[in-house]
């Protein structure tokens, strides 16, 4: 018989085992995905089906470097595009500088909407619906306001859709900018977790994903689809889009191509409410993958494996290595992202796990989601209603 100690013990040496050995093969799946065989890649671009383009730009307040993510887009090195900033309040402190990108590049290639639709819970579909109206192109592109796209970008992501049974092409993000302690965390959340899962995901077949940051889609397929005013009561409206494009028999592409995205945290406080947000995120629109995460959360598993040991020398060895195998196939994983931020931030990442398990757990009990601001109330079906509501 094994004593409630031993049992213990035992319970914790699952996650780190799993866990340690999940972190090895993200490593090889990072390397796969990005080292893909040219003619693998050939496959899903088609260079010369350069398509006149919207790009959709949602904007709401002021970000850190904001105007020279935005201004990215409006660089590309493409034939026809067009790029609808939107915004919904009259007073958003970021439509001045809306207004300098649009006198920069001119009206024909910038317009700037301002549309209060409130169609669903959902801000940024709802900024999206104001940013339709101005459409030219039945191509679009919607792309968060903080990231920063390089000047391949638009050709690179609209290709695959010349094949017509691509219903959407996503493209996987790295953090950046994180300057602050709580920042740090947060870029270690996406680009040593989050990111490397949904690769390893893509490579082994296990998950499909569609990441909202980085989305090219034709609007008749999205009307097709029901269009964004069917998505505006949802919390993960990306993960939605992409299960009707899937269940509906049509492809989702993952291009192994990297943009990246800045951290723009205010105070410590956002940090955690971000990070419940996250993984509320994460487990609404993935449930059973992401209860399962328990199984591969090796170092807090490890930390008290080592605490039920009394710290002993096996414990702190267990925890010890299992630290080093964390911190070591994350650096891996860095390098294939060309990632020098988060190998700087390597020492945190320890505490970034153990916060994580505690994120995870609050995912479960939290119906309280705040996003920009706003408190919102978290219903079935992934759905969200105003708080007060």
């Amino acid at each position: 018989m094994f004593s409630p100690a031993e049992i213990c013990q035992n319970i914790c040496l699952l996650p780190t085992i799993g866990g340690s050995i999940y972190s090895i093969l993200t490593v090889w799946s990072a390397g796969r995905f990005f080292n893909q065989s040219q003619s693998a890649v050939a496959e899903k671009l088609n260079n010369n089906f350069q398509p006149a383009v919207t790009v959709l730009k949602p904007v709401r307040g002021l970000e850190k470097d904001l105007k020279a993510n935005l201004s990215s887009i409006c660089t590309q090195d493409y034939p026809q595009y067009q790029v609808v900033y939107s915004v919904q309040n009259p007073e958003d402190p970021a439509l001045p500088i809306l207004k300098e990108i649009q006198a920069e590049f001119g009206l024909e290639k910038v317009s700037v909407t301002l549309s209060t639709i409130e169609a669903g819970a959902n801000g940024k579909v709802n900024n999206l619906l104001g940013a339709i109206a101005e459409a030219r192109y039945d191509i679009f592109i919607i792309s968060d306001s903080d990231t920063n796209l390089p000047s391949d970008y638009i050709a690179t992501i609209v290709a695959p859709l010349a094949n017509p049974d691509v219903g959407c092409v996503c493209t996987p993000f790295k953090v950046v900018g994180g300057d602050r302690w709580f920042e740090k965390l947060e870029l270690l959340t996406m680009n040593a977790d989050f990111i490397p899962s949904v690769i390893f995901a893509e490579v082994n077949g296990i998950a499909k994903a569609c990441l909202g940051p980085s989305i090219a889609i034709r609007n008749s397929t999205l009307e097709a689809l029901g269009g964004f005013e069917s998505l505006a009561d949802y919390l993960v409206e990306d993960y939605e889009l992409g299960r009707r494009l899937w269940t509906g028999g049509k492809q989702v592409i993952l291009l192994p191509y990297l943009i990246q995205a800045t951290v723009d945290l205010k105070n410590w406080q956002q940090w955690w409410t971000h990070q419940v947000y996250w993984d509320q995120n994460t487990y609404l629109a993935q449930p059973l993958p992401f209860v399962a995460t328990i199984l591969i959360r090796a170092v807090p598993f490890a930390l008290l494996f080592a605490i039920a040991r009394l710290g002993d020398p096996i414990g702190l060895s267990v925890l010890a290595v299992t630290i080093a195998v964390r911190l070591l196939t994350a650096a891996l994983v860095a390098v294939k992202l060309a990632d020098e931020e988060t190998l700087h931030s390597l020492y945190l990442l320890p505490l970034r796990d153990l916060f994580g398990l505690i994120f995870w757990g609050l995912a479960f009990t939290m119906r309280k989601v705040v996003w920009r601001g706003v408190e919102f109330k978290l219903t079935s079906q992934g759905k969200m209603v105003p708080w007060n509501y």
